[in-house]
């Protein structure tokens, strides 16, 4: 298959005619651990994928943009009028105009410009094509235009696109981790401060491999119940008087769930505690090296999401049980829940024997084959000519 750099490229000469003056690219990510914490203000852990989101672009005159999507073979055209108000722009090409629009209104003179997209993170998967899209579109506008915005200020406003223009409640790790990933490491985000820290997370010289297995479940009603999740975590945190669930520690938390009258209300607060303290655990092991260790907490995560959160479906679970059955370290669903991808810390000659056994545990329930990729930590968002 042609490298999606090169696609990106040539859709814009096929688009526009010509050159585009440089290409962009942004990478997927996985949560390693920390789900649905950084909407608490709590912590994750993700790393960016290998795979990418790539936009080819070029200035053009005036404030419009002209957009060109690989993926639906559609192009579109927006200018300041329709940008000016969320939800004028819509369908993926709302992403990118919330860029515009977001850059816009932290008073950032975007540059028009047209735009080649081409991308190879699947879709729906839970590897955060969304946040792909935003961050290559929003590296390429800033440099484009020379505009003043380093890098640790950027997935705010990607956040705001997404949250307010697009629509999505999403909170900040995946425009995070689309731009400030490092290559080798995980980041370590503190999702109330915006503090970051690069851990080295060395599969390879652990002898161990990272399986991304893509469950090919249909997301079912997540966008609904992810709000849910999210209004049952905020009522807890104002019961409890705290400004957000980060704030309790798990030697506060029989206490505090003893507050808390509503049993679903109790287990959504016990996973985002239980799960704040389970990155905190995996960051000192990863520290101190102890790559192989972390597969029970990735464990337990995948436990807690699943009966706690309730955000697991059978095809997910049924993907965790039959790799730690084939001998897996640790897995655990990753992303948002109700379909997407499970991850599985393998020895590294043993990630094809798991993934086989992944499919034959779908083919006995009669569920869609799945996919996998074997992954190592990738940079993030960065100018690529």
């Amino acid at each position: 298959m042609t490298d999606v750099a090169d696609r990106a490229g040539a859709g814009f000469d096929r688009e526009f005619g010509g050159s585009p003056a440089g290409r962009w690219a942004a990478p997927g990510r996985v949560n390693l651990i920390g789900e649905h914490t950084d909407y608490n203000d709590g912590f994750v852990l993700p790393f960016a994928l290998p795979l990418r989101t790539v936009a080819a672009a070029a200035p053009q005159d005036g404030a419009r943009w002209t957009v060109w999507s690989e993926l639906s073979g559609e192009t579109i055209e927006f200018g300041a009028d329709e940008v000016a108000e969320p939800a004028r722009v819509t369908g993926w090409g709302a992403y990118v105009a919330g860029v515009v629009w977001a850059l816009r209104e932290a008073g950032h003179d975007v540059p028009g410009a047209r735009l080649a997209i081409a991308s190879d993170v699947p879709l729906g998967a839970g590897l955060s094509s969304s946040a792909a899209l935003e961050a290559a579109v929003m590296t390429a506008l800033v440099d484009l235009g020379g505009l003043d915005l380093p890098a640790e200020r950027q997935p705010r406003l990607a956040q705001r696109a997404e949250n307010h223009y697009v629509g999505a409640p999403t909170g900040i790790m995946d425009q995070s981790a689309a731009i400030r990933c490092r290559d080798g490491h995980a980041l370590f985000l503190d999702c109330r401060s915006e503090e970051v820290e690069h851990i080295p997370f060395d599969l390879h010289g652990a002898g161990l491999a990272m399986l991304v297995v893509d469950s090919r479940a249909p997301h079912r009603h997540a966008d609904g119940e992810y709000a849910a999740r999210r209004r049952s975590c905020e009522a807890a945190a104002a019961r409890l008087g705290v400004r957000a669930l980060r704030d309790v520690g798990v030697d506060q938390l029989d206490t505090a769930l003893a507050r808390l009258d509503d049993p679903e209300t109790r287990r959504r607060a016990r996973h985002v505690v239980t799960e704040d303290q389970r990155v905190l655990d995996t960051v000192a092991l990863l520290r101190a090296g102890r790559v192989r260790e972390i597969g029970p907490l990735l464990t337990a995560s995948h436990v807690s999401m699943r009966d706690d959160f309730e955000i697991t479906v059978p095809e997910i679970d049924t993907a965790v049980e039959a790799a730690l059955e084939a001998g897996a370290l640790g897995a655990r669903m990753t992303g948002g829940g109700f379909g997407g991808c499970v991850l599985a810390l393998v020895e590294v000659d043993a990630a094809e024997t798991v993934a086989s056994a992944v499919a034959a545990a779908y083919a006995e329930k009669g569920f869609q084959a799945p996919a996998h990729v074997t992954v190592l930590p990738a940079p993030g968002a960065t100018r690529l000519d």
